[in-house]
């Protein structure tokens, strides 16, 4: 593989608003302060720490459901505190955004948990109140307790998801994109007129799912779409990444997957007409500085003594919808066919070679696969890389919340710095100016765009008989 210059890498906190979220047991550990989730001031002082790491963005996983039973029952994921108690990371928005001036906020929000124009207003309110700073991490649903929460019998096929996904943001870019132009807030005192009648827009969306007469009721923001996550290594998730995302979270097992995924989407979006370089791709790892090599195996095998395997194993089961709990550990995956997450398939079978992958190795790979422990030099080696495969970012796992961004931020970061592998100052503009460098809106290239324009009458002149004519 050829040595690309060094470029600096994009960073993400890869967080949840609950106490355990991807690394399991260790939130027990004295020094951890993750149980106090429900408390503002840790988020608001984590969003301090992380601008003062010049970290890009604080990116809030969110489930809106329990994970399918382990066991027969729920009860580990209670016990553990897996992922439950979790709270709605969208409310800590403006608390984080009126505290830090740079770091961008990004939230995950599922298609399922809100209608379309309300999330579109909420979303188009934040972008103001954050002067351009949220993102959207756009996701589908994969558990069936969060579809019944939400009234629905069970869960929706896969590619189904997808499908109610497409419909879905285009509401919202509607909305976003083409509801008002730019010009048409006016606030004119001398004469009297808030905005132009007339260049404010009705969309009279009519769709399988959704009936949105419009208009947006919140002006334009400074991005009008947020900047734009999306994960899911799914032949239809794929497709959607290469249609919508700006960037996408991977979760490869390694490297060389790392290459292939990136590659894959990105031709599936140059074949849409958008550029390769218009998605950046971030990978979820853990790291855990130490002072030399030698005292890295003390403390892996430290961090070991406090890791739940079997917290491990029940995400990873309540994740696909197949109960692992009263297998034997020694069992092989094999092919597994489920409308949970497929993507989480994939990564089972990559995680070991020439022989098959058993659910103890679920169990311990899921645990320590993502994870760097060395010094400042040799994490940032393996960052490298990582970018060698294709990688533009990293969302920065933690096994302890504050303290693995704390050590990482005063630890690590000099050493990235030096080496031009993170930015050493913030730029100016929104979150999409600041990760792209081409303004603060979509390109004309994104599907969203196509919007622009498309709304030609005026609020008053597109109302009732409008909206039936394209319902029929």
């Amino acid at each position: 593989m050829s040595q690309e210059p060094v470029r600096p890498l994009h960073f993400a906190a890869f967080v949840m608003n609950t106490t355990s979220h991807i690394v399991q047991g260790t939130w027990r550990r004295p020094s951890s302060r993750s149980a106090d989730f429900n408390d503002l001031d840790h988020w608001v002082n984590l969003a301090k720490t992380l601008e003062r790491g010049k970290f890009d963005a604080i990116f809030f996983a969110d489930v809106v459901g329990l994970y399918a039973p382990y066991r027969g029952d729920e009860r580990k994921y209670f016990e553990a505190g897996l992922q439950v108690p979790s709270n709605d990371p969208s409310v800590l928005a403006s608390a984080i955004a009126y505290a830090t001036e740079h770091l961008g906020i990004a939230f995950t929000a599922s298609i399922l948990q809100e209608h379309p124009f309300n999330f579109a207003r909420r979303i188009s309110t934040l972008d103001h109140a954050t002067k351009g700073r949220i993102a959207w991490n756009i996701v589908t649903n994969y558990l069936p307790n969060a579809s019944r929460n939400f009234g629905l019998e069970g869960l929706t096929a896969h590619d189904a998801r997808y499908a109610w996904a497409d419909e879905y943001v285009d509401v919202t870019y509607k909305l976003w994109e083409g509801s008002w132009d730019d010009d048409a807030l006016l606030q004119d005192r001398e004469r009297g007129v808030h905005a132009d009648y007339d260049k404010v827009h009705r969309i009279n969306h009519v769709g399988e799912r959704y009936q949105v007469e419009g208009p947006h009721l919140v002006s334009p923001s400074p991005q009008r779409t947020p900047f734009l996550f999306q994960a899911g290594a799914s032949e239809a998730g794929r497709n959607f990444a290469a249609q919508n995302a700006e960037a996408v979270f991977l979760g490869t097992p390694n490297r060389e997957a790392a290459l292939r995924d990136t590659s894959d989407i990105r031709r599936r979006a140059v074949a849409l007409g958008r550029r390769a370089d218009d998605l950046k791709f971030f990978q979820g790892l853990y790291v855990v500085p130490t002072s030399t090599e030698a005292e890295a195996a003390r403390v892996a095998a430290e961090l070991d003594e406090w890791i739940d395997h079997d917290g491990h194993l029940a995400h990873m089961s309540g994740s696909i919808g197949i109960d692992f709990g009263h297998d034997d550990l020694d069992t092989p995956v094999g092919e597994i066919k489920t409308e949970g997450v497929q993507s989480m398939i994939g990564w089972i079978n990559d995680l070991v070679t020439g022989r098959p992958a058993t659910l103890r190795d679920v169990a311990h790979h899921t645990a320590t696969n993502l994870r760097i422990i060395g010094t400042p030099e040799k994490i940032a080696d393996e960052l490298a890389a990582w970018q060698q495969s294709g990688v533009d970012g990293i969302n920065l796992m933690n096994y302890e919340s504050p303290t693995s961004y704390e050590d990482f931020v005063d630890q690590v970061i000099p050493t990235l710095q030096k080496r031009g592998l993170i930015q050493s100052e913030y730029s100016d503009g929104t979150l999409r100016q600041k990760i792209f460098g081409e303004g603060d809106r979509l390109p004309d290239r994104h599907h969203a765009t196509r919007y622009r324009g498309a709304f030609g009458a005026g609020a008053g002149k597109a109302g009732d008989e409008a909206f039936a004519g394209a319902a029929n």
